[in-house]
């Protein structure tokens, strides 16, 4: 969970000259709470100039974020974090790059002083910490001076004082992240991931409008636009009535149901994930953990979620409760930056 190295000898007070930093690296936003009080967000996409053209036209040599995604037929543009890890295909060496100047973009957000050592703790999706641990460093490597990883739901927890008896949901874009807290750092059998989050309510969504309505255009960012505004699970939801182009004519499509059915979707593995580490958990304390479910991360903000999850929990686990963080966008980046403060000084690694 947290990468460990011994602190150089004759290292002064850890709090002098420190800049402290949590940070949420996100499929679809990475998230920054620093102890200077800055706190900023950035959609996670990178985008480079493809050629002398754009590069005139754009007169930046990176762009981040929503001007990314604006500016993207102009750009070799990347989603560094697809379904969780830092993607490692053809383009592997060119999304580690991305993710480093993703982070470097968030680290410059919190206004670092010149004169300041800059701590990180990082918070990735579970499946990246375990899997991507190396490449996360190495893209951290040259914009911090020390680090320590931690899976998002574990800093989600941290922040909130929820460290014994509760499960932990962190629905991202890429990855919806469990994590079973029992009063200890988490191990690899605490956790479970799958990849039943925004990008695929994004995916069935889309289905479901080409099946019943294809004749309308649309492109998957005008359905994740749809998504994030009107995201709902409950059976009388207010109705969805959206535009697309027909043959280049604006036409109205009631799409109120193919939306909560889209939503709908990543509850059933939900119930299954978290009747996993229930049924896996020392029996005296099933109850407890099962009455204390933390909805966290952007896909919390889903209207009704918490409501639908608890009763296909009632359904399938005979009971449960579901509880909502508060501050969705920063609950991982808060954790992370208290995780900062917290830790002594032999727990986090060096880079230089």
């Amino acid at each position: 969970m947290v990468e460990k190295k011994q602190a150089p000898e004759g290292e002064t007070k850890k709090d002098h000259g420190v800049l402290y930093l949590g940070i949420d690296l996100g499929t679809s936003r990475t998230s920054v709470s620093s102890s200077n009080g800055m706190r900023e967000t950035v959609s996670s996409y990178v985008g480079y100039p493809k050629d002398v053209v754009a590069r005139k036209l754009l007169q930046k040599d990176v762009l981040f974020g929503d001007e990314a995604l604006e500016k993207r037929l102009s750009l070799d543009f990347y989603r560094p974090l697809a379904h969780g890890v830092i993607r490692d295909d053809k383009d592997a060496e060119r999304n580690l790059k991305a993710a480093a100047d993703l982070l470097g973009e968030i680290i410059r957000r919190s206004k670092p002083r010149k004169d300041e050592l800059v701590y990180a703790v990082i918070g990735a999706p579970a499946q990246a910490q375990i899997k991507n641990k190396e490449a996360i460093l190495k893209a951290a490597r040259q914009h911090v001076d020390s680090v320590m990883l931690c899976s998002e739901p574990f800093s989600v927890a941290y922040g909130l004082d929820m460290l014994d008896d509760t499960l932990v949901i962190d629905i991202g874009a890429g990855t919806t992240d469990l994590c079973r807290m029992h009063g200890t750092m988490p191990e690899e059998s605490d956790q479970l991931t799958n990849t039943f989050a925004g990008d695929h309510v994004d995916e069935t969504l889309s289905k479901l409008i080409r099946a019943k309505f294809p004749e309308a255009q649309f492109t998957v960012q005008m359905i994740k636009q749809i998504k994030e505004k009107h995201s709902n699970v409950a059976d009388n939801m207010p109705p969805v009535v959206v535009n697309f182009p027909v043959k280049g004519k604006p036409t109205p499509f009631d799409i109120t149901s193919e939306v909560r059915s889209a939503c709908r979707s990543i509850v059933p593995p939900m119930v299954e994930a978290l009747g996993e580490l229930i049924g896996s958990f020392d029996p005296e304390f099933q109850d407890r953990l099962k009455n204390r479910v933390l909805l966290g991360g952007g896909g919390s903000m889903i209207k009704g979620l918490d409501v639908e999850l608890e009763r296909q929990m009632h359904e399938m686990l005979g009971g449960g409760k579901v509880m909502r963080v508060e501050e969705p966008i920063y609950g991982g980046a808060n954790g992370a930056l208290k995780i900062a403060h917290d830790m002594p000084a032999e727990y986090w690694e060096h880079l230089r």
